[in-house]
């Protein structure tokens, strides 16, 4: 939840800093004092574009600071949350809150940061999106949308419809897939028959030469020996020679072998305790040239003696070269370049027999499709009753008792040209990423109304309503998600009024509330009242700030909100009446 923001030359907001608690919040202020800046800002927050005209005139840029904490949240939001956090390496405060700004340029450039790291202002979208969520007043006319009109059905029946959704998804990916390489295989039979005829010519070259990892730079080291085996003979020789001695002439000429073999019979025989010393380390010397005397009798044999050796290296470097020049630097790179090819070669059989496994794994697919869409189709034409009878109940409270609420779930008919066309129930039907069905939320606003689309039937009091219903209904299985609402009671009054104020109170036992109202009706149920107040130094210049209100600065408040009646003791009484009834009524809810 949301628990502190500050902002700085935003708009006519200067600097302030509002703090925020469980339950219901609602900010007032007289019209153009700001209210609507703190919305902004939390949108800011939110990750929505960055506006320079939003920023104060004379400053540099506008700071919007909020810091969160996920303490209070459900656990699905939580973990999303620490997630994104996890991936973006921030870190929380030493509270456990996580501080999260965005900085928006005079010049319109935007930076964002979290958790003391930089991010971009789509990862504190990210962050934010499960949250908090800002009813601004243009949400109204996305309720409108089909999509969201969806959504909100989808989001109703989630422990139904979700399970199916994910499945629908799954299997739609892997069907569309198969179908897309049956079309490019069928297009392209000629060019893939011609491609795969070329790499099975490269693999039958490659096979053959049979080429070893790391042939060609062994076959380098070894013609290069072989170049020089007469000089690497003569030089082992003739080391040979002089440690053991010429094998022809064992006499005069010993080698270095004889040589230690005397001085050490020579020093072993002296009295001398000093000279017999050095006999040890004779005897080590000796052991060490009959190694290496051993060692180069070895190297000697193992020269080839074959003439032809030198030849038939050759030869098989010319081979190996002539792969190396067609399809990679070096023989390593021509093997996996060779088993990239069996792969691909395999995806490009363009048989008959092939293209009739193809059809028939599309076709299973299809039908695997088709039975999830009608599940899903089943699940949503069955919450569809139960969330327009949820909400018209809703509606019933907020002053619009003879308006319903119908919720229509139609088909979706494939296009001529469609991309994914699915055959059900004998027709062509557009299978989209959510599903083959279109939501369309209708109200009739009285008993005597024909039921219409939102767009043609609600005005802008009863769209507000008609979201509200609509949150309080949804809101039912999520807890400690911060809910932001900009004049959600735009258009409406009297009782009406009353009954949001409720209904907002309701919301806020489950959800942090926080409310941007003119309504007094609304601001009477509050649990925290906050104020934007705007002051004017005299020389044109405005400035906002934001404070929360005592419990005696809430009666003016609210007198004011009465339609200007705080300097009144009717006034007075009134509001004192109006927080009355609300508290009774909150203490009653609990």
């Amino acid at each position: 939840m949301l628990t502190e923001i500050r902002i700085d030359g935003l708009g006519v907001i200067s600097t302030a800093t509002a703090q925020f608690h469980e339950g219901l919040t609602v900010l007032t202020g007289e019209t153009g004092a700001g209210k609507t800046m703190v919305v902004t800002s939390l949108h800011l927050l939110s990750g929505a574009r960055a506006d320079a005209g939003r920023v104060r005139l004379g400053a540099n840029r506008a700071v919007v600071e909020g810091r969160f904490t996920l303490d209070e949240v459900n656990a699905t939001a939580r973990g999303d949350a620490e997630q994104v956090l996890e991936a973006a390496a921030a870190v929380a405060d030493d509270d456990g809150t996580v501080i999260a700004i965005r900085t928006v340029g005079s010049d319109g450039r935007s930076r964002a940061h979290l958790g003391g790291r930089g991010v971009p202002a789509s990862v504190l979208a990210d962050f934010t999106a499960p949250l908090l969520t800002v009813h601004g007043q243009n949400d109204q006319l996305r309720l409108q949308r089909p999509e969201q009109q969806l959504r909100a059905l989808d989001q109703f029946a989630d422990a139904v419809v979700g399970p199916l959704l994910r499945e629908y998804t799954e299997q739609r990916r892997a069907w569309l897939d198969a179908r897309n390489a049956l079309t490019e295989r069928t297009a392209r039979s000629r060019e893939m028959a011609a491609e795969a005829e070329r790499l099975t010519q490269a693999l039958a070259e490659i096979d053959a030469i049979a080429p070893e990892p790391g042939e060609d730079e062994r076959l380098v080291a070894e013609i290069r020996r072989l170049s020089d085996l007469d000089s690497l003979r003569e030089a082992a020789a003739t080391a040979h020679e002089a440690l053991a001695g010429p094998e022809d002439d064992p006499g005069e000429n010993a080698g270095a072998l004889d040589a230690l073999g005397v001085a050490r019979s020579r020093v072993e025989g002296s009295e001398d305790p000093a000279l017999a010393a050095l006999g040890p380390r004779l005897a080590d010397a000796i052991a060490v040239v009959v190694d290496l005397t051993t060692e180069l009798s070895g190297y000697l044999s193992d020269l080839p003696s074959d003439p032809g050796a030198l030849d038939s290296m050759l030869t098989r470097q010319a081979e190996l070269k002539s792969l190396t020049r067609k399809y990679a630097p070096d023989i390593d790179g021509v093997l996996a370049w060779a088993d990239d090819a069996r792969t691909k070669l395999e995806s490009l059989d363009v048989s008959e027999e092939a293209l009739a496994a193809l059809a028939a794994e599309v076709d299973a697919g299809a039908d695997r499709v088709r039975a999830v869409a009608v599940k899903l189709s089943q699940a949503r034409t069955t919450a569809a009753g139960e969330l327009a009878a949820a909400v018209s109940e809703e509606l019933g409270g907020l002053a619009m008792g003879k308006a319903r609420l119908d919720v229509e779930v139609r088909p979706v008919p494939a296009a001529p040209q469609d991309s994914a066309p699915l055959l059900i129930d004998g027709t062509e039907l557009h299978a989209g990423p959510a599903g083959v069905d279109e939501v369309e939320l209708r109200l009739a606003a009285h008993s005597g109304a024909q039921s219409l689309p939102l767009n043609k039937s609600a005005s802008g009091g009863e769209l507000s309503r008609v979201m509200l219903a609509l949150e309080v209904v949804l809101a039912g299985n999520e807890h400690g998600v911060t809910m932001v609402f900009d004049e959600v009671d735009a258009g409406v009054g009297g009782r009406a009024a009353v009954e949001i104020g409720r209904r907002l109170a309701r919301l806020a036992r489950t959800h942090q509330v926080i409310v941007v109202t003119h309504l007094a009706q609304v601001a009477a149920f509050a649990d925290t009242h906050l104020v934007v107040n705007k002051s004017d130094d005299g020389e044109g210049a405005v400035d906002s700030g934001v404070r929360a209100l005592t419990q005696d600065e809430r009666i003016v408040e609210l007198a004011r909100m009465l339609a200007g009646l705080d300097d009144t003791e009717t006034g007075r009484a009134h509001a004192w009446e109006l927080l009355n009834i609300a508290r009774a009524e909150r203490m009653a809810a609990r």
